[in-house]
């Protein structure tokens, strides 16, 4: 889609085209741009020849440094320092200057240059984890184990870590810095990340005492119900205990229940420490899978040490059981930083409400509702409060847009998203504005507008903080196509808006890693089906990204789980994102406030992704003008599982 230039950049265009060539410039441009894409083919096929004969075509190219970058990358082992160090400084500032010298300095170490290592370590702020291990290699050359200390944290992971590390972590366990309680405590993460050949590796390495033998764990991951119903465990020995706990751990994803019969026979057998770690990850996982008593099973956990997330799920549960007194004691005891999540602020919040203390709960309302978002909105509501979003800061000056506009690092970014290299310019752009005020970032956002950037506008603008362009935060392109989608199908406006923020960011020929597509982000599957529901024979795959489509396709689609889901827009927002028959099975078993669905959603995306496509909805109600509906009516309550599950048969 060509990009629309803002008044002021206008001028600069001119000037640039009149410098390359007047009116051969445009057709000059291209042909560099194609040059350009073909060089980018041939990096991504490792043809050095054929990157070698287009570079010097594209040395005045606004995307040169890629080239040069294409080039060097292909040759990182062979390369002389000198000729490296001259892109550096030649290209410094640039995000593929900063990609180059930490593969530069992978490079240097796996061929074991550790001097001229050294000297380009000091010049990068890489938080790289194989670079870091590389990093503590160099400086135990030189300083001795003392340098192991600085990879000590990355120990405690669930995910494996780069090869660089092992040796390093080797080092720490022979030193006895990582203790055989440090091992196990892996061991656990692993199994809770559900990284099986990690949690595999760790507790066949441990020490003979505390080892656990390869057949006995590849016997208990094969069927860990099974290995706990016949109690197969030496309990008083740690290998035994610490199987038995992993049993619990993989046993738990699958069947709480079945799984707790079982462990309730064996955990009066081991430690108290060991029997809490137990109940605590067996109520997480009866939380996550909205099991009835998974908050009776969190109180049995108490004073088990407990991970965020396990924190989380532990008010979840209370939420779930509708039992305000757990919650407030759920959120009491989070850590400090977690419990000033808004989320818990809210809940606690409302805790305070069911508690008699109206008045600490009024206090928490109003610093909440100061804030724009899923939350901010229900305390403002609470406390009687309209949507009044913010007034618009006032707009940056055609010069101020030029002199963004005219930075390098900018038009880097332009030229990369009219080359459909989004990733390229996400780069780009993120070091623009770090640090960067309030009167920047809506002068960066705007000029982002202007350009067709509608992400790069919407995600710069949501970043202000005490200045604020809320029609920057919530743009409407493409409005006469979402107006006679919303008119075709009897849906909201603003509600297709809210979607489309949230799944696209008003990229119309956007692809997500799954498949979606287009404003709407609809996938394929889902397509064909609308298309046969509305008798369009003539649809055919290519016409997706069409926005006309797109959005009367995605219309139809929402629609339709409106009216299978109780007309009921957290539902259908979760439908939209998950799938409708997850959207059927999270329904509670007992009516449940329509917030308290939303807070409990088990998929940690779908669960953000409601929340703010219901937050969206609101400000783009408002900016739209339509007739003012709380959130708290548009949440409502949500009925039993099982209703209206037969009419979402055969919805995709």
């Amino acid at each position: 889609m060509p990009l629309r230039l803002p008044t002021a950049s206008l001028v600069i265009a001119v000037a640039l085209a009149i410098a390359g060539g007047g009116a051969f410039a445009p057709r000059a441009r291209a042909q560099s741009d194609a040059d350009f894409l073909a060089a980018k083919a041939a990096y991504e096929k490792t043809d050095r020849a054929t990157l070698d004969v287009l570079a010097p075509k594209l040395s005045g190219h606004l995307l040169a440094p890629y080239v040069r970058y294409w080039q060097l990358r292909l040759r990182l082992d062979t390369t002389d320092a000198e000729t490296i160090r001259a892109f550096l400084a030649r290209d410094s500032g640039a995000p593929v200057a900063d990609e180059l010298r930490v593969a530069w300095l992978k490079s240097l170490a796996s061929r074991g240059q550790w001097d001229t290592f050294g000297v380009e370590l000091a010049r990068t702020a890489s938080d790289d984890p194989e670079l870091a291990c590389l990093a503590a290699q160099y400086r135990r050359q030189r300083e001795g184990d003392a340098a192991l200390a600085a990879v000590k944290p990355l120990w405690f992971s669930g995910r494996s870590q780069p090869e660089a590390c092992a040796p390093l972590f080797d080092a720490l366990i022979a030193k006895g810095d990582l203790t055989v309680a440090d091992r196990v405590a892996r061991l656990r993460l692993a199994a809770a990340a559900g990284n099986v050949r990690l949690a595999q590796a760790i507790a066949t390495a441990l020490p003979p005492r505390e080892r656990i033998a390869e057949r006995d764990f590849a016997r208990v991951d094969r069927d860990p119900l099974a290995a706990l119903n016949r109690a197969e465990f030496v309990l008083k020995q740690p290998p035994g205990r610490e199987l038995a706990l992993y049993a619990v751990e993989r046993a738990a994803r699958k069947d709480p229940q079945a799984t707790r019969a079982a462990w309730i026979k064996l955990r009066p057998l081991v430690p108290e420490a060991d029997r809490l770690y137990g109940n605590g990850r067996l109520a997480f996982h009866a939380a996550r899978q909205h099991v009835p008593d998974a908050n009776l099973w969190y109180r049995e956990a108490a004073g088990a040490p407990l991970s965020d997330e396990q924190h989380a799920w532990r008010v979840r549960a209370a939420l779930r059981a509708q039992d305000m007194g757990d919650v407030a004691a759920a959120i009491d005891a989070m850590p400090a930083a977690l419990a000033q999540d808004p989320a818990w602020r809210y809940w606690r919040a409302r805790a305070y409400v069911a508690d008699g203390r109206v008045e600490e709960a009024k206090r928490a309302y109003a610093e909440l509702a100061k804030e724009f978002h899923f939350y901010g909105l229900l305390a403002a509501e609470t406390l009687g409060l309209p949507l009044a979003p913010p007034a618009r800061a006032t707009p940056p000056t055609p010069e101020e847009l030029a002199a963004f506009g005219a930075r390098p690092a900018v038009s880097r970014v332009v030229k990369l998203a009219q080359l459909d290299m989004r990733t390229e310019a996400l780069r780009e752009w993120i070091p623009v504005l770090r640090g960067a005020d309030d009167v920047l970032l809506l002068v960066a956002a705007e000029f982002a507008r202007q350009q067709g950037l509608h992400d790069r506008a919407i995600n710069t603008a949501d970043r202000t903080v005490a200045r604020h362009d809320f029609t920057l935060r919530y743009l409407t392109p493409y409005k006469p196509q979402f107006t006679a989608a919303a008119k075709g199908q009897d849906v909201d406006e603003a509600v297709l808006f809210a979607i489309a923020r949230q799944e696209s960011r008003f990229i119309a020929d956007i692809v997500s890693s799954a498949g979606a597509q287009g404003l709407m982000q609809i996938m394929p599957a889902t397509a064909r089906w609308i298309a046969k529901q509305l008798g369009d024979g003539g649809y055919r795959p290519s016409q997706i990204t069409d926005p006309e489509l797109n959005t009367r396709y995605g219309a139809f689609y929402f629609r339709h789980l409106l009216d299978r889901l109780d007309n009921q827009p957290a539902l259908a927002a979760a439908a939209y994102n998950a799938g409708p028959g997850r959207a059927q099975a999270w329904r509670p078993v007992a009516p449940l406030e329509g917030a308290a669905w939303v807070e409990t959603i088990p998929f940690n995306e779908t669960r953000d992704y409601v929340k703010k496509v219901l937050a969206n909805l609101m400000f783009y109600s408002h900016a739209l003008g339509r007739p003012a509906q709380p959130l708290t009516a548009r949440l409502a309550t949500v009925a039993p599982r099982g209703t209206n599950g037969n009419a979402l048969a055969g919805t995709p």
